[in-house]
């Protein structure tokens, strides 16, 4: 590991460190007042052993559906983004669209989730859509980053355009489609939990919305917690993973 990257883990983790005794200090001097708890009050509530079932279920759910949502927003957004790349007629299109989709709140989409699928996957289409948006960005724009010069070289050889897409637009693509994909992990956390505001049987963003309905802090920090800690985890590792494809095809 390079001194500069030493350097960055060294003040993410200080970072982080200061950022939970600012927490810690506001809730035990209560300078935000009883909606704050101090964060030994909430490892303490989220440790006990009685509500271990109750926080591993929630995050079952809603982890099932983050998951979901990323790999189905990944997969639409990657494909659509060779669709336009191989067949430029459509692109104009394809664009005016994924953007008139991402422009609509969705807030106002979920409703319409829960009629046409279920209120159990309405978070996960939520989670899909904000994925799909942000890969399909990022990858049109990477499949462009090849050179003229390999691009003449492959039209002298024959290659059909499917191809170029392949063995040289998608490979040169490859550092912003993973970038895409690192955003696209708060995203996909984000539309999963609040999707299940509508309605869900089970998940965190259920666990939040009873929570702040009951007056219940210690279980709302508690599960704002876990699906902050999740996110940034997968998102340091999407990170680990953008470092590495970053010093292979750049």
């Amino acid at each position: 590991m390079t001194a500069e990257r030493w350097q960055s883990l060294t003040l993410g983790i200080v970072g982080i460190a200061l950022f939970l005794a600012a927490w810690e200090a506001i809730g035990v001097n209560r300078l935000a007042g009883l909606t704050w708890p101090p964060l030994s009050a909430v490892f303490q509530f989220m440790f006990d052993p009685t509500k271990a079932q109750l926080f591993i279920r929630a995050m079952e759910a809603s982890f099932s559906m983050v998951i979901l949502g990323y790999v189905t927003g990944s997969v639409v957004g990657i494909a659509l983004a060779g669709l336009v790349h191989v067949l430029p007629v459509v692109r104009p299109g394809m664009d005016r669209l994924a953007s008139v989709i991402h422009a609509i709140p969705a807030i106002a989409l979920a409703p319409l989730f829960i009629v046409l699928i279920s209120r159990e996957f309405t978070g996960m289409a939520i989670a899909a859509l904000n994925v799909f948006f942000i890969l399909y960005v990022s990858t049109t724009s990477g499949l462009n980053n090849s050179t003229a010069g390999h691009r003449d070289l492959f039209q002298v050889l024959g290659s059909s355009r499917t191809t170029r897409l392949l063995r040289l637009d998608l490979p040169a693509a490859l550092p912003a489609v993973v970038s895409g994909m690192k955003y696209s992990v708060p995203a996909a956390f984000i539309g999963a939990i609040l999707g299940e505001w509508f309605g869900s049987s089970r998940g965190l963003g259920l666990l939040m919305v009873s929570a702040m309905q009951n007056f219940q802090i210690p279980l709302l920090w508690s599960a704002v917690f876990i699906a902050s800690t999740a996110s940034l985890i997968v998102f340091g590792l999407m990170g680990l993973l953008e470092q590495f494809v970053y010093g292979r095809y750049k």
